[in-house]
């Protein structure tokens, strides 16, 4: 009431003076409490929420959008779905800490398989980062041995693929010729070799080295072309070569029916066989073998011309002294005496 009363003069006063000022005047009221003295005591923070952070991708380095996931917490009750975008990204957010299972569903490509479950840990208030690697899908391979003239399959043949310096997979031909296998790719369009390291029976191995190649669940044959193994043709035993006498030098003498031709050379008789001959039968720096005592050392037709030499000279001495006993008779009656 005083405030007003103090007001109100102080208007007068001015108007009493005839000059018009304005000025605020000070109020004596009590000024209202600040919005801060009525605030609500603090509530108490609740908990940091976690998340779960997947970026999806091939074995090319690639990303993989719309690769489809699901969820589990640790009771096995579904946490949530969720897709990777066009980056291969997506999240699991406002998570409580805990473990979960992740499952991917799906690839969402037809070259590329899924991954397995596997178990993630969530800590408060952090963002669990995770990178999924989906393959490629294997490639089939079909593998074929073939005789290179009537393309029948063949058996038995034994074949390693690879690609670099790595062996992938070794295929045996069976009954059918046509084993197969899966092929792991690592690319939309990977290059191998094959090389056979076994013949089938009966071939020659192929010696070259086959180069293809394969892309993710896509089919392809290899096919090996075997030339059967040269074989000698069998010795006829018609062309066996018969063994014939060697003739030896004609030696010159004397038949042995003393008519004074020439003896038969020794080429016109059989040359004697090597077991019935002492000398044929002795080895090479042998002594030669020695007669058999009481024997004849030399008989048959080596006896003929010293027989024939004998009987000239007998028939030579008696007619020398025939003679001589004629002429004897001569002289004695040349000489005029008388026979008695």
């Amino acid at each position: 009431m005083h405030a007003r009363i103090v007001r109100s003069a102080a208007a007068v006063a001015v108007t009493a003076a005839g000059t018009l000022t304005w000025a605020p005047a000070a109020s004596a009221e009590p000024s209202e409490p600040t919005p801060s003295a009525f605030a609500a005591p603090a509530e108490t923070p609740a908990p940091d929420a976690a998340s779960i952070e997947i970026t999806t991708k091939d074995t090319a380095g690639d990303a993989l959008p719309g690769a489809a996931f699901l969820l589990l917490d640790s009771t096995g009750q579904e946490a949530g779905r969720r897709q990777s975008d066009a980056q291969g990204k997506l999240a699991f957010p406002d998570l409580a800490p805990g473990i979960y299972r992740l499952k991917q569903t799906g690839s969402g490509s037809p070259l590329h398989e899924v991954v397995a479950d596997q178990d993630v840990i969530v800590t408060p208030g952090n963002a669990t980062r995770l990178t999924i690697t989906d393959p490629f899908k294997a490639a089939k391979v079909l593998l074929q041995t073939k005789d290179d003239k009537t393309g029948k399959l063949l058996p038995g043949a034994i074949v390693n693929i690879g690609t670099g310096t790595s062996t992938l997979l070794t295929l045996t031909t069976g009954a059918k010729g046509t084993p197969s296998g899966d092929l792991p790719v690592s690319s939309r369009s990977t290059k191998f070799w094959a090389k056979e390291i076994k013949a089938p029976a009966g071939y020659d191995p192929y010696k070259s080295t086959k180069a293809f190649t394969a892309g993710p669940g896509a089919p392809v044959t290899v096919t090996f072309a075997n030339t059967k193994t040269a074989t000698a043709p069998k010795p006829d035993p018609s062309d066996k070569p018969t063994h014939e006498p060697t003739p030896s030098p004609a030696s010159p003498g004397k038949s042995s029916n003393g008519a004074g031709g020439a003896t038969p050379s020794a080429a016109a008789s059989p040359t004697p066989d090597a077991d019935s001959s002492p000398m044929a039968a002795a080895p090479a720096g042998d002594p030669l073998p020695k007669t058999p005592t009481g024997t004849l050392a030399h008989t048959g037709a080596d006896a003929t011309p010293w027989l024939i030499g004998g009987a000239t000279a007998l028939i030579a001495a008696g007619g020398g002294t025939l003679l001589l006993a004629r002429r004897s008779r001569t002289a004695t009656r040349a000489d005029g005496s008388t026979e008695s």
